[in-house]
Formats: C-alpha cells, sequence, structure tokens
C-alpha cells in the first residue's frame, strides 16, 4: 500500500494544523462547520480562481429558500403627478413571478493523490498550493454546473453525467423551463439552428443581434448587456478571418490578440470557459448568481491510505439563479455550414 514520504506525511500534518488553525477548530481531520465570516473568505477565495465568477454574484444568503438578492427594476420609474388634483404613486415595476430561489445539498469532494502531495512537499508555499488546488476544481465545477445543470438528483452519477447535469438546475435550465420564449433551438431545420451560408444566419453578428432581441425591450438598451459566445462558433468566425489576414503577420498577430472584433451584433462578447460550445447567450453579468447559505459550509480533511490519497471534503447549500428573467435569451444547437 503506497504511502506519504516522510517530508509528504509531515507537511500534510502541517497542513491539518494550519486548516484547524484558520477554521478555528481543534482538528481538521473531523467534520466541522465553518463560521460565516469564514465561509465567506473561502468563497472570495474560491471565486478569484476564475475570472468569470468575479464578473458575477456569490450571494452568502441565511435561508434555503426564500426572495432574490437583487431583484431588478422592469420598466420606467420616472414620471410626474399633478399633486393638486392625485396623490402620487410608487411604481411597482419588478417582476411579479420567479422572485424566489431555493438551495440545494452540493458536495465538492476532491481527492489529492500522494504522489501529488509528494512532490508538492518540497515548496515552501505547500499549504497554498494545496487549497489552490481544492478551490480551483470547486470553482470551475461552479461554472460548468451553472451552464450545463438540468436536475438536482439525490444521488448523482458522474458516469452518466459528466457535466454534472445532475448536480443542480443551473442558468440555462432554468431559462428554458421558466422563459422558453427567450430560448431559441431551431430553425429552418428541427432541432438546430444553422450557421453559415444558406443558414438560418449568415454570420455570427445576425445570430447575436436576433438573440438580443428576445430579451425584454425595455431591458435591451440598458447598456450592460454582453454576448457569451460558445467556443466552436467563436474558432469558426476567427478561421475565416486568418483565411483572409492570416498571411499578413500584423494581422494574424491581431487575431491571436482577439482585437480584430471586440463586439457581435453591437454587444461586448467573451468566451467562458465550460460554457456549451455551440450556443450564445446575452444578458448582463450582475444577472447571473450563485447563492450558497453562509452558516451551511462543512468541511473535513483526512489522510486515506485504502486510496493512496488526501481527501478534502466539502460541503454546503447552493443554487443559481437568475436576477431578472426577462434579462437573459439563449440561442442553442448551433450548427455550422459546412461550405
Amino acid at each position: 500500500m503506497a504511502q506519504l514520504s516522510a517530508k509528504g506525511e509531515k507537511k500534510y500534518a502541517e497542513l491539518q494544523d494550519a486548516i484547524a488553525e484558520s477554521y478555528g477548530v481543534k482538528r481538521a481531520s473531523k467534520m466541522f462547520a465553518v463560521e460565516a465570516s469564514v465561509a465567506q473568505e473561502l468563497n472570495d477565495a474560491i471565486t478569484a480562481k476564475a475570472d468569470f465568477l468575479e464578473r458575477i454574484n456569490i450571494i452568502p444568503v441565511s435561508e434555503i429558500k426564500g426572495e432574490k438578492v437583487f431583484i431588478g427594476v422592469n420598466g420606467p420609474v420616472t414620471g410626474r403627478t399633478n399633486t393638486k388634483t392625485a396623490d402620487r404613486q410608487a411604481k411597482d415595476a419588478s417582476a411579479l413571478e420567479n422572485t424566489t430561489y431555493e438551495l440545494v445539498d452540493t458536495q465538492s469532494d476532491v481527492g489529492l493523490p500522494y504522489a501529488k502531495i509528494d512532490a508538492w512537499a518540497k515548496f515552501p508555499d505547500f499549504q497554498d498550493r494545496y487549497s489552490a488546488a481544492v478551490q480551483k476544481r470547486i470553482a470551475q465545477d461552479r461554472i460548468v454546473i451553472g451552464f450545463h445543470g438540468k436536475t438536482a438528483a439525490p444521488q448523482t452519477d458522474l458516469d452518466a453525467n459528466p457535466k454534472l447535469q445532475d448536480v443542480n438546475k443551473g442558468w440555462l435550465q432554468q431559462l428554458r423551463e421558466d422563459a422558453p420564449q427567450q430560448v431559441l433551438k431551431e430553425g429552418k431545420n428541427a432541432g438546430m439552428i444553422t450557421l453559415g451560408a444558406g443558414g438560418d444566419y449568415a454570420n455570427l453578428d445576425a445570430l447575436v443581434h436576433d438573440t438580443k432581441q428576445m430579451v425584454d425591450e425595455i431591458l435591451r438598451e440598458d447598456g450592460d448587456l454582453v454576448a457569451i459566445i460558445g467556443s466552436d462558433l467563436l474558432a469558426a468566425d476567427k478561421a475565416k478571418l486568418y483565411t483572409k489576414q492570416g498571411d499578413t503577420p500584423t494581422e494574424k498577430e491581431r487575431i491571436e490578440n482577439a482585437q480584430v472584433i471586440a463586439t457581435y451584433g453591437g454587444l461586448p462578447a467573451f468566451s467562458v470557459p465550460n460554457f456549451p460550445v455551440n450556443a450564445v447567450l446575452v444578458t448582463s453579468w450582475d444577472n447571473l448568481s450563485i447563492y450558497y447559505q453562509d452558516t451551511s459550509w462543512r468541511k473535513q480533511t483526512v489522510d486515506n491510505p485504502k486510496r493512496s490519497r488526501v481527501e478534502d471534503y466539502n460541503s454546503r447549500n447552493e443554487g443559481y439563479v437568475i436576477e431578472q428573467m426577462e434579462k437573459i435569451a439563449l440561442t442553442e444547437n448551433v450548427e455550422l455550414v459546412v461550405a
């Protein structure tokens, strides 16, 4: 049976002591509840591991079920009342539906093989490397679930759902269910949208433009909308630029630095890791949120010689929230037309 090297074992023992001290507990090897203030720091550290998470909202809440934190204003509130003849009336411009959230138990359990622990043991920043590895994986999983999650199964199956489709209901699935009129998924051909010469859309600009038109007209021109574009669609568009200008060194460099086209359909365009490769999402960054219950985080770090690894168990109640359903639109199942 494999075991940690002497140096690795020493570093791991120091890590256990450091975790216990950081979280204010006697032993990190025993499951413990993380204080709300410390859970906030932990979530901040996880968020910092992914640029996308830093752009959206990661919100601590006190209840498993409740009202959304940021319920936006859906219409104009400015006007004038002749108070000589009438009372001023506050306008209720918030959405009347889709204003609640619900969190589910979410477990992020990371195993680090002894070989990796031993390899890191020589570094003075061993503890930082260890924490960063765990936090980075949790950060990426949060993004994967947000874009691919469809259900919250009592027992998840990673083999059957490699994109964590059964861990939680993500933003895209909520949009499909709660506002199907804002999801475009087929054109002239059933089950797909075709992009390219002779297709439903001649180019990506037109596709993004039409996706934007599914956002409520009151919110469409707020100036904060962005287009998140799947990597396959961006790659195909970039390939066209290479074909036209790739032989010119200065132009090739600009293409590779993504400086040629910064917008599509009049919106700033972004590529987000783990976003569906053949889809376009139009919304604002602050319209996407992840809520977690601030008193629900549980943690334990143990040595498991039966699997020749160190295991870091993390659980919390977590959920995905679209703050304003009227301010988001999706085009999916996009197929490229091959010339």
